[in-house]
């Protein structure tokens, strides 16, 4: 189910923000379709809402940034949430 309270891009600091204490299941969602290697645009259409074929820049960039965050969330921001 799609979100609308989404940013095109997380945070990207070394800090966990409250975006990211918000959409931390989102991050996990995401890590888990990219390790079924679902589609990207799959992954957005369903989590995020986005079309990709109407958007394909933002939704490229929404699912990039998204990952990259939850990437780092996964390798070392979690520590900050322990």
């Amino acid at each position: 189910m799609a979100n609308s309270a989404f940013e095109d891009r997380p945070p990207d600091g070394d800090q966990v923000t409250d975006y990211d204490r918000q959409h931390h299941r989102t991050y996990w969602r995401i890590l888990d379709a990219e390790a079924e290697q679902a589609d990207w645009r799959e992954i957005v259409s369903v989590i995020f809402g986005i079309d990709a074929a109407a958007e394909p820049d933002r939704a490229r960039t929404v699912y990039e940034t998204h990952l990259a965050r939850a990437r780092w969330m996964s390798e070392s921001g979690y520590r900050q949430l322990l």
